[in-house]
């Protein structure tokens, strides 16, 4: 389980970070009007800011991995 997490914390952080942004993201921009599918909701905009913050993660924990 050690080695898991140890591969994968750049992933965990982006995580942390992206659902960190998405809900400060909804609660100072968001939508006013309610139409719009993910700045609408805190619960969505977190969610969709800790996916796009795990992709980036894994992508630069895949570019680390093949370059050492």
């Amino acid at each position: 389980m050690k080695n898991y997490l140890r591969n994968k914390i750049l992933m965990i952080i982006g995580l942390l970070i992206g659902g960190s942004v998405g809900y400060i993201y909804w609660k100072f921009i968001g939508c006013n009007t309610g139409t719009c599918a993910i700045t609408s909701n805190p619960i969505n905009s977190t969610i969709y800011g800790a996916l796009m913050g795990g992709i980036i993660g894994l992508a630069i924990q895949k570019d680390r991995k093949q370059t050492v």
